[in-house]
């Protein structure tokens, strides 16, 4: 399996079949500036998954709890399987991040805009994973229509 970023039936399908993210560098912070104006991206794009119905864990070992709900330290300690990977880690994490994403038998490893390896990306498409990079996925789920009644 390629990578599905250019394909966007194949994206509309992973996020539609999707019920479990497990959010890889999910923050605590919801002010990113210690302004009060701005959340940090990952804490946002996690709310905004919850709030379409999605089920999703946070993955990240400095913390241990954001808004009442436990952060996991590896993706091997999450409670349940998980449909996506989403990275908010650099490129750097990624052959790590990836080998636990196998280990787990997750469907789907998805990293955020800007990040992108690709002998991790081969890694996950040789095991069997479907693997988008450097896309943001809540900006997909908008631009797809995921939510609506009209997607096609």
């Amino acid at each position: 399996m390629p990578n599905l970023k250019e394909n966007d039936n194949a994206l509309r399908e992973v996020l539609i079949q999707a019920k479990t993210i497990a959010v890889v560098g999910h923050s605590d912070k919801r002010d990113a500036y210690g302004k009060g104006f701005a959340q940090r991206t990952s804490y946002q794009i996690a709310q905004f998954l919850r709030q379409t119905g999605y089920i999703v864990y946070a993955v990240n070992p400095l913390i241990q709890e954001i808004d009442g709900q436990p952060s996991y330290a590896t993706l091997q300690e999450l409670p349940e399987p998980v449909d996506i990977v989403n990275v908010f880690r650099r490129s750097e994490y990624l052959p790590e991040i990836v080998d636990e994403a196998i280990s787990i038998s997750a469907k789907t490893v998805w990293t955020q805009l800007g990040i992108w390896h690709q002998p991790s990306a081969q890694k996950a498409i040789d095991a069997g994973l479907n693997v988008v990079m450097d896309a943001c996925i809540k900006i997909e789920y908008l631009r797809l229509r995921v939510g609506s009644t009209e997607n096609i």
